[in-house]
C-alpha cells in the first residue's frame, strides 16, 4: 500500500479549498506513477471528514470514495488500516469489482488479497445481467468467493435494480415481493480459475412454485465446456405421449465430449440418446445414438444413428463420412426429432475421399465415394416413393485452368471422368431397373471476353457416355453409348442511368442477356435414367445449356434463350428497392428429346416474368409466373407479400399455383396481441405482453390444411413462455401432431421442447423475444 502522505492533496480537494499562499508556488512535476513503500496496489481516497494516524489508521466520513484497482468502493463512513491493507464499515456500503456490482452492511475487505466478508450483500452480475441477495458473502482472492443462502434472477424486484453506488440511496433495497423466477441456494462457490462454480441445495422456484431441485451440482462460468446437467426436455405429441429427457454432459477432455440423455415416453417407454464427439489435428467426428429397447406400441426394439466427420489427414486430402440409419420405415413419424436427414425417408450413408494437386498450370482433383441409401415406404400404396439408386463406387477425376483475374482473355478447359456402379436400395419400388455400370467424359474448353459493361463466352462441350446394364434395355442391348457434342455462346450486358420514381432518387439498370445453344441429336430414349431429372421451370434452367441434371440425358437443341432484368438501386446504400424481368426460349427446329413431351414442336417456351418491390419500408413483396401464350394463361405462379412495420411484427403471405397439380396458400406471422400499458410506456418491463407466432399451409385442391404451427408466446422481459402446436402430414389421411411448450428464464436456460428452433424455420422474418446472450449452450 502507499503512503498516504502524497495523497493529502487529493483527500482535501474533497472539503474546503484552503486558501492559496501570498508567494509563487512551487512548480508541478508531472508522474507517470504514483510513489509506493511497497508493491501494493495505488489507493485513491475521497472523503468530507478524515481522522487518524497516517500510516496507521484511518476513519473516513461523509460520502467516502475508495479506489483500488479495479475495486470501487463508496460508503457513509470506512475506517482504513493502512498496516493491514484492511477497509471495514459496520454501516452501509456498496462497491463495484470487475464490472460487478455489490451492497451490504458489515464489511470487512483486504484490498490486494481481496480477501474479506460482506454481510447481507444485494449484487448485480456484468456477464449476464441478473441480480441476487446472499445471508453472506465471503471473498477468498479476487477469483474466488462463497455465498451463502443465496439467490440469483434477472427479475428485478418493484424496489429492486442494480445496488447502489449513491450513499443516499439504500443499498439493500426493501424486501419487496418474490421475482418472478428465482434460483435459490444454501451455499454457492465460485472458482474463476477452475471455471467453476458449485451449488448447494438448489432450488429453482417460477412464480413461487418449486420446479427444479438439486442437492448438488457444479456448472461453468463461462461459456467454456464442464460436466453437468443440461435442461431438461418437454414434449408430447399423438403418437409417443409426453416425453422427458434430461441430458448430462461429460466433459470428457477438452477435445472429447459426451451428452447421455435418458428419456422416456408415456406411451412407448424408456430410452436412451447419446451424443459422442471428438476433435484431433487430422479431423473431427460425432456420433449419435438413439436407442428404445422395448417399444410398448409395436414391441420392437428401435434404434437409429448416425456417424458424422471430415478429415484432411495431409495437404489436399479430404475424408468425409455422414451416415445415418434406423431399425424400422416407421422411424421418421415416431422420432423424427431425431432424424438430422433434411428428408426423413430417405437416409444417406455417404463416405467420401478427395486428393487434391495442381500439375501443367491445371488444378485437379481424384475422389472416391460410396452412396447408399434406406428408404421409408409407407403402407399407405398412393404415398409410395421412388427410390434413388445407391452408388458403390464412385471414382473419378476432375481438372480445370484456376481463374485468373489478371487476364483480359484466357481458355478455359476443364475435364470429368467418372465410373459408376448403379445399384437399387432394398426398399425400391418393384418397377424400377435394377442398375448397372456406367462411364462417362464431360470435357469442356470456354473463352470468357469481358469489358466494364459487357461479358461475351464461347464455350465447346462434350458429354459421352458408356453404359453396361444388368438387364437388357428397351432395344435388347445390354451395351451401350453415345456422345453429344454441344456449343453455345453467352452474352450481355449491364446499362445504367440515374431515374427517380417519384421524389426518390434512384439508380436503373437494364441487364440484356442472350444464350445460344446447338446440340445435335443423339438416340437416347432406351438408355437408362441413373441420375437425371428435368430441371424445374426458372431463370437458371431456362439460360441452361442441358434442361437436365446428371449426366444421363442431354436434350436435342438449336435455341436462342433471351431476356432482360432491369434493377432500381438506392445510390446510397446499393440496396434494391425494385426488380423487373422476363425471359423466354425460342427454337429454331423441333426437339425430339424433352423434359416435356408437349412442347416438341413449340417454338416459343412459355413466358417466365419475376420481380420484388420494396419502395415502402414495411413492404415486401415478390413473385414469379409461369405464362403459356399459346394457351393464354398460367401454368405456374408463385406470390409473396410480407409486412414488417416494426420489431417482431411480421406477416407474410404466398400463393403457390402448378396448374393440374397443386394449389396452395401459406400465411406466417409474428405479432403482438396484448401490451400492459405500463409495459408500453416502458414503466415496468417485466409486466408482460404476449404475441402470436405461426404458419398454416393450405391446399386450395384438396381443401384441407396441410402442415401448420400455431402459437402463443408471452414476454415478461426476464421470461418468455413459449406454447405451441404443430401439426406434420405422415400421409393422405394421416399427421403427427406435437405439442410445443417451452420456458426461457432470461440469463440462466431454456427449459421444455426446442419450440424457439420450430418457430425461426417455419416463420419467415421471425425474430427472438428474448435476448440469447447469457444463454449457455452447455454447461
Amino acid at each position: 500500500m502507499p503512503a498516504l502522505a502524497p495523497l493529502l492533496a487529493a483527500l482535501a480537494a474533497s472539503g474546503t479549498p484552503a486558501p492559496l499562499p501570498a508567494t509563487e508556488p512551487p512548480a508541478l512535476r508531472v508522474v507517470r506513477q504514483l510513489p509506493t513503500r511497497s508493491q501494493r496496489g495505488a489507493v485513491v481516497i475521497r472523503a468530507e471528514r478524515l481522522e487518524g494516524v497516517l500510516g496507521q489508521r484511518l476513519q473516513l466520513s461523509g460520502d467516502v470514495l475508495l479506489r483500488h484497482g479495479e475495486t470501487l468502493l463508496r460508503a457513509p463512513s470506512l475506517s482504513y488500516d493502512e498496516s493491514l491493507d484492511e477497509v471495514q464499515s459496520d454501516g452501509e456500503v456498496a462497491f463495484e469489482h470487475l464490472g460487478n456490482q455489490l451492497a451490504g452492511h458489515g464489511l470487512k475487505l483486504q484490498l490486494e488479497r481481496f480477501v474479506g466478508e460482506l454481510l447481507e450483500p444485494t449484487y448485480k452480475l456484468s456477464l449476464t445481467g441478473g441480480s441476487g441477495r446472499a445471508r453472506r458473502m465471503d471473498f477468498i482472492g479476487e477469483q474466488r468467493l462463497r455465498a451463502e443462502d443465496a439467490s440469483y434472477s434477472s427479475c428485478p424486484r418493484p424496489t429492486d435494480g442494480a445496488p447502489a453506488l449513491d450513499s443516499n440511496r439504500d443499498l439493500n433495497g426493501a424486501p419487496g415481493r418474490e421475482p418472478a423466477w428465482e434460483l435459490r441456494t444454501d451455499e454457492l462457490q465460485l472458482d474463476l480459475p477452475a471455471n467453476e462454480g458449485r451449488a448447494k441445495g438448489a432450488v429453482l422456484r417460477f412464480q413461487g412454485v418449486p420446479i427444479l431441485a438439486a442437492p448438488t451440482f457444479s456448472f461453468p462460468l463461462t461459456d467454456e465446456r464442464k460436466s453437468g446437467w443440461l435442461p431438461p426436455h418437454i414434449g408430447a405429441d399423438n403418437r409417443s405421449g409426453i416425453e422427458l429427457a434430461v441430458p448430462y454432459y461429460f466433459n470428457l477432455a477438452p477435445n472429447h465430449d459426451l451428452t447421455l440423455t435418458p428419456f422416456v415416453m408415456t406411451r412407448r417407454g424408456f430410452g436412451s440418446d447419446l451424443e459422442l464427439r471428438g476433435l484431433q489435428r487430422w479431423g473431427e467426428a460425432a456420433l449419435n445414438l438413439s436407442l428404445l429397447p422395448n417399444d410398448r406400441v409395436t414391441g420392437q426394439k428401435r434404434w437409429l444413428w448416425r456417424l458424422q466427420g471430415s478429415s484432411e489427414p495431409w495437404a489436399g486430402a479430404r475424408l468425409q463420412a455422414d451416415a445415418e440409419s434406423g431399425s424400422d420405415p416407421e422411424l421418421w413419424k415416431d422420432l423424427r426429432r431425431r432424424i438430422a436427414s433434411p428428408t426423413p425417408r430417405l437416409l444417406a450413408r455417404d463416405l467420401h475421399a478427395e486428393q487434391g494437386f495442381e500439375a501443367g498450370g491445371l488444378r485437379g482433383s481424384v475422389y472416391a465415394r460410396a452412396l447408399g441409401w434406406q428408404v421409408a415406404q409407407s403402407s399407405d400404396a398412393d404415398a409410395l416413393i421412388t427410390a434413388p439408386y445407391q452408388r458403390a463406387p464412385q471414382l473419378g477425376l476432375r481438372l480445370r485452368r484456376p481463374d485468373d483475374a489478371r487476364e483480359s482473355w484466357r481458355l478455359e478447359p476443364a475435364l470429368e471422368l467418372e465410373y459408376n456402379r448403379f445399384t437399387l436400395p432394398r426398399a425400391a419400388l418393384a418397377e424400377q431397373d435394377p442398375g448397372g455400370e456406367r462411364l462417362h467424359l464431360l470435357a469442356s474448353v470456354a473463352m470468357p471476353l469481358s469489358g466494364d459493361a459487357w461479358w461475351l463466352t464461347p464455350r465447346l462441350g462434350l458429354n459421352a457416355a458408356e453404359y453396361r446394364t444388368r438387364l437388357a434395355m428397351a432395344d435388347g442391348r445390354q451395351r451401350a453409348r453415345r456422345s453429344v457434342p454441344t456449343a453455345s455462346l453467352d452474352a450481355g450486358m449491364v446499362l445504367e442511368r440515374p431515374t427517380r420514381i417519384g421524389r426518390r432518387e434512384l439508380w436503373q439498370t437494364l441487364e440484356p442477356r442472350i444464350l445460344y445453344v446447338h446440340t445435335p441429336y443423339r438416340a437416347q430414349e432406351s438408355l437408362p435414367l441413373y441420375d437425371s431429372a428435368p430441371l424445374d421451370f426458372n431463370v437458371e434452367s431456362l439460360y441452361a445449356v442441358n434442361p437436365y441434371t446428371g449426366i444421363d440425358r442431354v436434350a436435342d437443341s438449336q435455341q436462342l434463350s433471351f431476356g432482360a432484368t432491369s434493377r432500381w438501386l438506392d445510390p446510397l446504400n446499393g440496396e434494391e428497392m425494385l426488380r423487373l424481368g422476363l425471359v423466354q426460349r425460342y427454337l429454331f427446329k423441333p426437339q425430339r428429346i424433352t423434359p416435356d413431351p408437349g412442347t416438341v414442336d413449340r417454338r416459343f417456351s412459355d413466358l417466365l416474368l419475376a420481380g420484388s418491390a420494396h419502395l415502402l419500408q414495411p413492404w415486401w413483396l415478390d413473385g414469379a409466373v409461369q405464362f403459356n401464350p399459346e394457351i393464354e394463361r398460367t401454368e405456374r405462379s408463385v406470390l409473396r407479400a410480407r409486412y414488417s412495420p416494426g420489431p417482431f411484427q411480421t406477416v407474410s403471405l404466398a400463393y403457390r399455383l402448378t396448374r393440374n397439380q397443386s394449389e396452395q396458400l401459406d400465411l406466417a406471422w409474428q405479432w403482438p396481441l396484448w401490451r400492459n400499458a405500463a409495459r408500453k410506456n416502458g414503466n415496468d418491463a417485466c409486466r408482460g405482453a404476449w404475441y402470436g407466432a405461426g404458419r398454416i399451409q393450405y391446399s386450395l385442391r384438396d381443401r384441407r390444411v396441410t402442415d401448420s404451427l400455431v402459437g402463443l408466446e408471452y414476454d415478461a422481459g426476464c421470461w418468455v413462455l413459449r406454447v405451441g402446436v404443430e401439426r406434420l402430414s405422415t400421409g393422405l389421411a394421416e399427421a403427427n401432431t406435437r405439442f410445443l411448450l417451452q420456458l426461457e428464464l432470461v440469463g440462466l436456460s431454456r427449459l421444455g421442447s426446442n419450440a424457439l428452433k420450430v418457430l425461426r424455420d417455419n416463420v419467415p422474418g421471425y425474430r427472438p423475444l428474448a435476448s440469447e446472450s447469457g444463454l449457455p449452450s452447455r454447461p
